[in-house]
């Protein structure tokens, strides 16, 4: 079992609980891990007066079973769960994986119970997070993967990945972690918790990370349907033969680079390390991030919940600074970025200036260490602040699943490789 992320008493303390042998490490060791899938938590606003959109489903006693879809093969996976951002233990009796049916169904005779330490139940303290031992299991890339919690009785959730454009399930009071059939999982949500990531023992592999906003997090893509450009980019990665290349989706919609949010998580600049840096076998990051620094100075404050807040007034030289912090981050860990320019959002012509000024440093500076130009790939020719119309979802920012294609052969996939081995 790998620990990471957490304060070395919480470590020690965990070692004890769990008392792993040292074959255990060694057995590890020896692996070469490799996020195939991945997603980023942000907090849940803990209000009594939350609007519907922000309440979590009841889980105390009954079994999470949630749905990803690993872009990268192996014949071994370990699970990475997190409780950050919890307050009390993440306590967890028993956790399976199984190829998905469809659905909240599992293929029977897959499900595999997941050991931590070689044992079956786990309790997280409140800001760690832990791998699983190695599961056995055969990992197919493209391939839906249902993982299945059954968590304690008193458990409830406090944070999560709140636009997950994909179904997930709770299931009705129980242990239903080896259950293949739908029948039990009645209730449905379309947020991820607790499971942050999934990498699997992949030798000559590597993991690109995309991380930012709501676009890259898919917002308005299909549900169900993988359409977000991360997805489409992984697609083509295996298209063109590079079936060892992982992509992993680390945007937050709502998120911004330089400032946090009661809703939208930490800012990218803060969180860009335990979300990108320590994800195993992550060799390139592609950064799209800033529009919404740009926007959420001009919201209007609103009682209650304000997501928005604060509403802190941006310049491009702040923007830049932000992306620069990021670059030396990741440098450290020798990790290539790629910038990518902000898309068109319609902007009044203030908010307009500052984005056409970030890109043209993006273009030109070579601060990154390579350019993704999302921007001319999406903009409508005749009216540049715009996106083409077959490329908008309808709100003017968020692109529709042909704009989330275009984006994805936007990315220079040769380029992302040759700059991610040297």
């Amino acid at each position: 079992m790998t620990i990471r992320t957490l304060a070395a008493a919480c470590a020690a303390a965990l070692l004890t609980q769990f008392a792993v042998s040292p074959s255990v490490f060694a057995a590890d060791a020896s692996a070469h891990w490799v996020a195939a899938w991945a997603t980023a938590l942000q907090p849940i606003p803990q209000r009594a007066d939350l609007p519907s959109l922000y309440r979590a489903p009841e889980v105390a006693g009954r079994t999470v079973r949630q749905i990803v879809y690993p872009t990268l093969s192996g014949k071994s996976a370990r699970i990475h769960l997190s409780n950050e951002y919890g307050k009390t233990a993440l306590v967890i009796d028993e956790l399976r994986i199984a190829r998905s049916a469809g659905g909240a169904a599992a293929l029977g005779g897959s499900e595999t119970r997941v050991t931590f330490g070689g044992k079956t139940a786990v309790s997280i303290p409140p800001g760690a997070e832990l791998d699983s031992d190695p599961v056995a299991i055969e990992v197919a890339k493209g391939a839906p993967y249902a993982i299945s919690a059954f968590v304690g009785a008193e458990q409830r959730i406090v944070a999560w990945h709140r636009v997950s454009s994909q179904v997930n399930y709770v299931s009705a009071p129980g242990n239903h972690t080896a259950d293949t059939s739908a029948d039990s999982f009645r209730s449905r949500f379309t947020q991820y918790v607790w499971l942050t990531g999934l990498s699997v023992d992949a030798p000559a592999s590597m993991a690109v990370a995309a991380i930012g906003d709501s676009i890259t997090d898919g917002m308005r893509s299909s549900l169900n349907q993988n359409k977000r450009w991360p997805d489409a980019l992984a697609r083509r990665f295996a298209g063109s033969g590079e079936r060892s290349i992982a992509v992993v989706n680390l945007g937050i919609s709502g998120n911004r680079l330089l400032s946090d949010s009661p809703c939208y998580g930490e800012a990218l600049v803060r969180r860009f390390d335990r979300d990108v840096l320590e994800r195993p076998g992550v060799k390139a990051a592609i950064l799209l991030i800033g529009i919404n620094d740009i926007n959420f100075a001009a919201m209007s404050a609103r009682n209650g919940l304000d997501c928005d807040f604060p509403h802190t007034p941006v310049t491009a030289a702040d923007l830049i600074a932000g992306y620069q912090r990021v670059i030396a981050a990741a440098r450290q860990r020798g990790v290539k970025v790629f910038g990518s320019t902000l898309t068109p959002a319609s902007l009044p012509a203030q908010r307009e200036s500052i984005r056409l000024a970030v890109n043209q440093w993006i273009r030109s500076s070579r601060g990154f260490d390579g350019v993704v130009d999302f921007d001319a790939a999406l903009r409508d020719p005749a009216q540049p602040e715009r996106l083409q119309r077959a490329f908008d979802s309808g709100d003017h920012i968020h692109p529709s699943d042909a704009g989330y294609a275009a984006m994805a052969d936007a990315v220079p996939i040769v380029a992302v490789v040759n700059s991610s081995l040297k």
